[in-house]
């Protein structure tokens, strides 16, 4: 907005004053402002010398790292001060003078690079506020980031960019070494995982080297995924750090479930919520029980052997062909065609743990389902052991927070 009125009736004020002070003072008596011999714009001391005006402060800062700071991790936060946060943008770049990519929040005052900075590489910060009377309003500070470490952890994702799963696939990140309790947190912090739509979920610790995600509840069917998991550069103790970043995007297939009674002998299988099909089967005899609980398919082999002649004792191991087998847990129960416990099924139990199902059955499931799509087995003597298998279902949500250190 112009003030130029606003100036001259100022500038005519002024004069309007001195004038009516040399009708009333002495007239041969300087003005007190000219004392000194100063020149306007500076400011004198009292024996006339003239001084040098202070530095006028600025609007903005960056206050972390510290200006020309060495050994910075590459992951450190970039922060900064304003006077006036909203209207105060943020550049950062590099040692090649490009621009480095990240989002600026503003209200936390901070800089977040959109991945893990170069390593051993000079990095400039400028922060730029709005005009100010009086003040500067730009601040330019830089730091160097810590060589490349010799110890680098490799973060590894089980399933891949285009894959299709079912809807009780837990998402899978393991590490090549194990991370202390006490790094988790930060680690969490660093894998998103988005859906569309939108559900809840957590990430829970099956192990020191290995980390599920699941929703509350099961995926909605035909949801897309997309996760990151931005570890490169990230502290994961005993001075390892995270070598890479990567990102995931699948895609949650229609709604397959499967229910077994052991009390029934009978499979009912839903999809999209409508029961599609009743199977007949046969579960584990009592010396090898099948496993009560929620499982998932982990593998699908259409023929393979089972061959248990180094597991069981001597004279109990078998080597038998199997058609269409869905191993459901790593201790070797599958749902799978057994031609030979066809007059059994829907009426006795008599495998050694597995879901056996007719030729045609096995067939006709294999032929529908997919990695992830979830068996529930009910009634039968043994309940199944969490970690046998992918059992992220196998547990309450509430139980399955409990995993995560977030």
């Amino acid at each position: 907005m112009k003030t130029w009125g606003f100036r001259k009736a100022a500038v005519a004020l002024v004069a309007a004053s001195v004038l009516l002070a040399s009708g009333c003072g002495d007239g041969d008596k300087k003005s007190s402002s000219w004392e000194g011999g100063g020149k306007p714009g500076s400011s004198a001391s009292p024996n006339g010398e003239a001084t040098t005006p202070e530095a006028l402060p600025s609007t903005v800062a960056v206050s972390s790292p510290a200006a020309d700071a060495k050994n910075v991790q590459a992951i450190a936060p970039i922060k900064f001060t304003s006077e006036d946060p909203q209207d105060t943008t943020v550049k950062v770049t590099g040692s090649d003078g490009k621009e480095i990519e990240g989002t600026v929040d503003k209200d936390a005052g901070t800089f977040t690079p959109a991945k893990a900075l170069p390593w051993g590489s000079k990095i400039t910060v400028t922060v730029t506020g709005p005009e100010a009377d009086g003040k500067t309003n730009t601040a330019t500070s830089s730091f160097t980031t810590m060589a490349k470490p010799a110890k680098l952890i490799r973060v590894s994702s089980f399933l891949g960019d285009g894959d299709q799963v079912g809807v009780g696939m837990p998402l899978i990140v393991r590490f090549g070494r194990s991370v202390p309790e006490s790094y988790r947190d930060d680690v969490e912090r660093r894998m998103k995982v988005t859906a569309t739509p939108a559900q809840e979920g957590t990430w829970h610790w099956t192990s020191p080297t290995e980390v599920h995600y699941r929703t509350k509840t099961y995926w909605k069917p035909n949801s897309k995924v997309f996760y990151k998991v931005a570890l490169a550069g990230v502290p994961m103790g005993n001075g390892y750090y995270g070598r890479s970043d990567l990102t995931v995007d699948l895609k949650i297939a229609r709604s397959f479930v499967m229910t077994v009674s052991n009390k029934t002998k009978q499979m009912i299988v839903k999809q999209n919520g409508k029961v599609i099909k009743t199977i007949p089967v046969s579960l584990g005899k009592k010396s090898t029980p099948s496993s009560s609980g929620t499982m998932v398919v982990i593998e699908k082999k259409k023929h393979t052997i089972f061959d248990t002649t180094d597991e069981l004792p001597e004279g109990e191991g078998y080597k038998t062909p199997i058609d269409f087998a869905q191993r459901i847990t790593w201790s070797g129960q599958f749902i799978h065609a057994a031609p030979w416990s066809e007059g059994k099924q829907g009426r006795t139990n008599v495998s050694h743990g597995c879901v056996n199902v007719s030729e045609k059955m096995g067939a006709w499931l294999f032929d529908r389902t997919l990695m992830g799509d979830p068996i529930t087995v009910t009634g039968t003597e043994e309940k199944l052991k969490n970690g046998n298998g992918w059992t992220d279902w196998n547990m309450s949500w509430a139980e399955y927070k409990k995993g995560s250190y977030l």
